[in-house]
């Protein structure tokens, strides 16, 4: 029996979960994992990924930044309550200073752009597994610490409702449908709207959806 244990610790290999809203996307990158880890899941939205790792637990999971229905930081705060002894690595396009200081400040773990995912996110997995934090060279880390030490001090603008609200309504969803998909009133939609749009000093829909374009809320 003794001996049995021990192989199969030695076997054992991370499980990954995957989520990205799009297919030819995650087929890479599952196709660049599936030799050295166990893929147990791939989806593409953060509701269903938050879904999903409440179910799988694993041990890393990697998500975009942009995704429907719930982004990635937003995802990374849910998932850092529901799941907080899986890893989180974001594989996104934004290269962009506060993209990654919001990926950080919600959990993350690791940062790799998906132009060098292909050289890159083996190794990422591995140095977060081993405990370490990962960021892909492409940026420079004298910049991220500075930007990180100034972010710690500053909470966030909307509460958590809100900006699940703020996505919601910036994907075209009408109050109703994000009252039934958060499962609150609609009085209580209407209400989180009117704060949002007071809070970022804004007037209209459209100024809402252009500024969560602009933030890498909705793509």
């Amino acid at each position: 029996m003794a001996v049995v244990a021990v192989k199969m610790t030695q076997s054992k290999r991370a499980r990954i979960l995957l989520a990205d809203d799009h297919s030819l996307v995650a087929a890479g990158l599952c196709k660049l994992l599936e030799e050295e880890f166990d893929l147990v899941g791939a989806v593409g939205d953060g509701r269903a990924l938050v879904v999903t790792a409440k179910r799988e637990r694993p041990d890393v999971i990697l998500l975009d930044i942009s995704m429907p229905l719930l982004n990635g930081v937003e995802a990374a705060r849910q998932l850092q309550v529901a799941v907080p002894a899986s890893k989180l690595i974001f594989v996104t396009v934004h290269s962009d200073s506060p993209y990654v200081v919001e990926a950080f400040r919600a959990g993350a773990s690791g940062y790799v752009l998906k132009r060098s995912a292909a050289s890159e996110l083996v190794a990422a997995i591995r140095d977060v597994l081993n405990g370490n934090l990962y960021v892909t060279p492409l940026i420079a880390k004298s910049a991220l610490e500075g930007i990180l030490k100034v972010a710690e001090k500053r909470g966030p603008l909307l509460s958590t409702r809100q900006r699940e609200v703020l996505q919601l309504v910036a994907e075209g969803k009408s109050n109703k449908d994000v009252a039934n998909l958060l499962n609150l009133s609609l009085y209580t939609v209407e209400t989180h709207r009117t704060h949002i749009l007071q809070k970022l000093n804004l007037h209209s829909v459209p100024e809402l959806i252009l500024y969560a374009v602009r933030k890498g809320i909705i793509s």
